[in-house]
């Protein structure tokens, strides 16, 4: 352990800042948890508008879309409905393809980091009342 410690420069304190409590720590109070969810909130929407942004510019530059015709083909390839509007050309069909399979990924995973807070919270509580190792 002490070579794995020295040679990364890791240290027990590292672990203190780990974004939620340790199982062994009490549960965090209301208010401290509705600001964690917010904080993550956030994140999760800086993902969403980031995942979201770059399917508007493509499917605008690359399938001549007005934007908000974009905005409904982005949001729904997002989201997993499928394209509204057919593909003119073949950069737009490689486009979509590419960013198909990244939505696929980013929006499972971005409600993944939305979740987190709250399905931390609640296995915390299912370990509390058991006595420390």
């Amino acid at each position: 352990m002490w070579i794995w410690r020295g040679r990364f420069n890791c240290s027990p304190e590292i672990k203190a800042d780990m974004p939620f409590e340790h199982r062994k720590k009490a549960l965090l109070p209301s208010k401290l948890f509705y600001l964690r969810i917010l904080r993550y909130a956030g994140f999760t929407l800086v993902l969403l508008s980031f995942s979201l942004g770059v399917g508007v510019v493509g499917y605008h530059y690359l399938n001549d879309l007005s934007w908000l015709d974009a905005l409904v083909n982005a949001s729904m390839i997002l989201t997993g409905m499928g394209p509204v509007d057919p593909l003119k050309n073949d950069a737009a069909k490689v486009f979509a393809s590419f960013y198909a399979i990244f939505s696929g990924v980013a929006f499972l995973s971005i409600v993944a980091v939305f979740l987190s807070p709250i399905v931390h919270r609640f296995l915390h509580k299912l370990h509390l009342d058991e006595k420390p190792d």
